[in-house]
């Protein structure tokens, strides 16, 4: 382990203590906190199976049996907001992982490995990249199919670039230090270097970064399904249930209201969890606020 790794190590405490201390950080990772409880333990907080229909409670308002009101077919909001929020944490937590680990183990192979390799995966980066995610997407399911595989797949495609291209700027500044280049002349492997000294030192800014993306992965998966290209019916989606919403959007706002909001406070926490852990971890960006 370097001596950057065991200096970060022995200052989690005290990057503790300035995350306690932001009001704002605190605020986002209630809410963070708070979409994971809610995803995970969907089935102990349901009322209601969110399939199940109650034609007589149709577009009814929010009441003692249905706490959010009902949707068109008289499905129970409340339940299926909750089940949407287990498909939301599927994407962003497969999607984001997998994007992270391919993105870190390409940056670090690039930026360690000779200059070839280095513009050939800067090439495949910036191709990838040329493509907006949505249009792409688009495109996708207009010849595939919606599924949520395939916005799966679509997701870690685009999202890899970045997180490899920031591993990379970080291992070629570190690339030629003093204890890269002890190790190295003492004989040690590519992968140890990478893995052992290397990717400590670079996993920090991709956490922050990765806390960012998660509300961007979140809000691809349910504009998709909105326009009927991702979760298809009669799975619980927030992206399905605006787009069921907005059809009766005249005759009961609720299913609207009740899809719209968790939306908005997961993107608003993790924003402000990824703003606060940048600001504590970045001690250039510390005193700017």
């Amino acid at each position: 382990m370097t001596m950057d790794a065991v200096g970060t190590f022995r200052q989690r405490p005290e990057k503790l203590a300035l995350l306690l201390k932001n009001k704002q950080g605190m605020i986002g990772f209630v809410l963070v906190v708070a979409f994971f409880l809610s995803a995970l333990l969907a089935p102990f907080l349901a009322t209601h199976d969110p399939a199940q229909l109650d034609i007589p409670a149709r577009l009814t308002g929010p009441g003692a049996d249905h706490w959010l009101g009902a949707d068109q077919l008289g499905r129970d909001t409340y339940s299926r907001v909750l089940y949407g929020g287990r498909v939301a944490l599927k994407v962003a937590a497969i999607g984001v992982t997998l994007s992270l680990v391919i993105g870190l183990t390409l940056g670090m192979v690039a930026g360690y490995g000779p200059r070839w390799l280095d513009n050939a995966l800067l090439l495949l980066f910036d191709t990838i990249r040329s493509f907006p995610t949505i249009v792409l997407a688009l495109a996708a399911v207009s010849l595939l199919g919606p599924s949520l595989n395939l916005i799966l797949s679509i997701v870690i495609i685009t999202s890899i670039p970045s997180y490899a291209r920031l591993a990379r700027t970080s291992t070629l500044a570190l690339k030629n230090t003093e204890f890269i280049m002890a190790e190295r002349s003492l004989g040690a492997g590519t992968f140890r270097i990478l893995f052992r000294h290397v990717m400590p030192n670079v996993i920090g800014p991709l956490l922050i970064l990765a806390a960012m993306d998660v509300p961007v992965v979140v809000t691809i998966e349910a504009g998709l399904s909105f326009l009927g290209l991702g979760v298809l019916p009669p799975t619980a989606s927030w992206g399905t249930i605006l787009n069921e919403g907005y059809l009766v959007i005249r005759t009961s706002p609720w299913p609207v209201v009740a899809g719209g909001i968790p939306l908005v406070l997961t993107t608003l926490g993790f924003t402000l969890l990824g703003e606060a852990l940048r600001d504590i971890f970045d001690p250039k960006l510390r005193g700017i606020r």
